[in-house]
């Protein structure tokens, strides 16, 4: 049965275990950021990475993934978030774990693909209707046809 067609409960509890997942994967990685390692930490590290502008970037991203992981967890502003987070871990592919190789236990691009792809595979579908999107939308935050194409458009 083509995800169109479902019916029920089961693709927006889908959504909502995704959501949550992802989002508390993100929000720990935010927190460690700022908290367990530091700016400065996370400054020096992303430094020695060759990371442009160290010094901004740092606190960006440690915001976007603690602040994006609480509002994929609440289902808020998915689209967005979604797309942020996933622009967040394209850069961290690219500049740090591509040249790894895939595998994640020599610093490879797995994880940081999986969590884009989720990311942006929420920020496609929506939040599903246990969200706050959902609440606001009242047609189970999920985008509609009409606004999926209208994004893809621009």
């Amino acid at each position: 049965m083509a995800a169109s067609s479902r019916s029920g409960t089961a693709p927006d509890l889908g959504l909502l275990v995704a959501r949550v997942v992802l989002g508390v994967i993100f929000a720990a990685h935010g927190y460690q950021k700022l908290v367990t390692f530091g700016l400065s930490g996370v400054i020096e590290s992303f430094r020695g990475m060759g990371v442009p502008a160290p010094e901004v970037a740092a606190p960006v991203v440690a915001l976007v993934e603690l602040v994006g992981g609480i509002a994929l967890i609440a289902g808020a502003f998915t689209g967005i978030v979604g797309l942020l987070l996933a622009i967040d871990m394209l850069v961290a592919a690219f500049i740090a774990h591509v040249p790894q190789g895939l595998f994640i236990d020599a610093g490879g691009w797995e994880l940081v693909g999986a969590l884009g792809a989720g990311a942006l595979a929420l920020a496609a579908v929506g939040a599903g209707r246990f969200s706050l999107d959902g609440l606001l939308r009242g047609k189970g935050g999920s985008r509609s046809r009409a606004s999926s194409r209208a994004a893809a458009a621009v």
